[in-house]
């Protein structure tokens, strides 16, 4: 019996094919987005948006996020009690948040990532806070990260 249990675990294992997803290397490309095209009232939007979610840390106050701001998947992410354990790590080693400096904007096929430079009180801090905009003008993602120096490297004109 445990024979037959293990020959029909095997067959299945065998079995499972991973799936081939195809994607168009176009969904892939960043590019960088030239000052003067740059939606003000976007811009605006991620930058506070951004600065509101790292200003928790500091007051330990989060006011959250409507469906006229982001996108659902966001407002169900972002809970008061995942904030609150980020914001203790990022406390203990950075300090207490400042500001964020905009680096650069960036375009792919289906949102605009706008790239900011996160200032904390200690200078081994160098992280960088990047907020994602869908095609409905609804913040689609916000990743904090180390900095990444050869970003714009990276990056298809």
């Amino acid at each position: 019996m445990k024979k037959a249990g293990l020959i029909i675990c095997l067959l299945l294992l065998i079995g499972c094919k991973s799936k081939t997803v195809s994607r168009d290397t176009e969904d892939l490309k960043i590019k960088k987005v030239a000052s003067a095209e740059i939606n003000s009232n976007q811009q605006s939007k991620a930058y506070e948006l951004g600065k509101r979610v790292l200003e928790t840390c500091n007051t330990s106050k989060f006011k959250p996020f409507n469906e006229t701001e982001v996108t659902k998947s966001v407002m169900e992410n972002t809970t008061e009690d995942r904030l609150t354990k980020t914001c203790q790590r990022f406390r203990q080693y950075y300090g207490s948040f400042i500001d964020l400096k905009l680096d650069g904007v960036y375009k792919t096929k289906q949102e605009v990532i706008y790239r900011y430079h996160a200032l904390y009180s200690k200078k081994v801090a160098n992280k960088e806070l990047r907020v994602f905009v869908d095609e409905n003008n609804l913040v689609s993602a916000i990743k904090s990260m180390d900095w990444d120096e050869k970003f714009d490297s990276k990056i298809t004109e």
